[in-house]
C-alpha cells in the first residue's frame, strides 16, 4: 500500500480514494437521472420517484463529503485542487437541480411529462461523458478532455431542446399548467448548464496541467 501510494506521488497521480469519490457522486447522479427518465416516461409514479431521489441524493453528499476530505489531505492532484473541487461542486448542482425536477413535478402533477424524455437522454448522455472524463483524468488526460467536451455538447442540446420547449410553451394559451410546464422545462436547462460547469472544470484543469 505504502509503495502504491509513493508511485502515485511520485508519478503525479491522485490517490485511488479521491477518484473513487467522484465517480461515486457521478454514479449518483446517473441513478438521479434514470429515475427523473423513467418519471417522465410513466414507469415510476412521481411519488416513489422522490422518495428514491431522495436515497439517491443522500447517497451523492456522502460521496461528496468523503471526496472533500479527502481533496484536504491529498498530497498530489492531477489537476489544480480548484478545479477538481469545482467540478465536485458542478456534479452536485447537477443531482441537485435534478432533484428539484422531481420534486417539482411531484407538486405541480403536471398532466404530460412524455416531451421531456428526449431533454432527459441528454442529461444521461453528458453525466455519462463526465463519468468517462473522471475515470481517464489520471491516465488519458487527452482523452478526458475529449469526453469532457462530449459532455459540454450534451449540456448545449440541452439548452437548444430548452429553447424549442419554450417556444412551443409560449405559443399556446398560457394556463397554470403551461406555466408549470414552463418551469420543470427551464429546471432541465439548469441541469444543462451544470454539465456544462462540469466539462469545463475538467477541460480548464488539463489545459493548465498538460499543455
Amino acid at each position: 500500500m505504502r509503495m502504491r501510494r509513493l508511485f502515485g506521488l511520485v508519478s503525479g497521480r491522485m490517490d485511488t480514494g479521491l477518484q473513487d469519490a467522484l465517480r461515486g457522486q457521478l454514479r449518483a447522479t446517473t441513478d438521479g437521472a434514470r429515475v427523473a427518465a423513467a418519471m417522465v416516461d410513466g414507469s415510476v409514479s412521481r411519488a416513489e420517484a422522490r422518495a428514491r431521489m431522495r436515497r439517491i441524493e443522500h447517497r451523492g453528499d456522502t460521496c461528496r463529503a468523503d471526496f472533500v476530505a479527502r481533496l484536504s489531505s491529498a498530497l498530489v492532484t492531477p489537476i489544480d485542487r480548484e478545479d477538481l473541487f469545482r467540478l465536485s461542486r458542478s456534479i452536485d448542482d447537477v443531482l441537485d437541480t435534478l432533484r428539484d425536477f422531481v420534486r417539482e413535478s411531484h407538486l405541480y402533477r403536471v398532466p404530460e411529462q412524455r416531451r421531456l424524455g428526449p431533454m432527459l437522454e441528454r442529461v444521461l448522455a453528458g453525466v455519462t461523458a463526465l463519468d468517462a472524463a473522471t475515470r481517464d483524468l489520471v491516465e488519458e488526460p487527452p482523452r478526458a478532455a475529449r469526453s469532457a467536451l462530449e459532455a459540454r455538447k450534451a449540456g448545449g442540446a440541452l439548452r437548444r431542446l430548452y429553447q424549442y420547449e419554450i417556444a412551443r410553451v409560449l405559443d399556446g394559451a398560457m394556463t397554470t399548467d403551461t406555466m408549470k410546464e414552463r418551469e420543470l422545462v427551464r429546471r432541465l436547462e439548469l441541469v444543462g448548464q451544470h454539465i456544462c460547469d462540469s466539462a469545463d472544470a475538467i477541460m480548464d484543469g488539463t489545459m493548465k496541467r498538460w499543455h
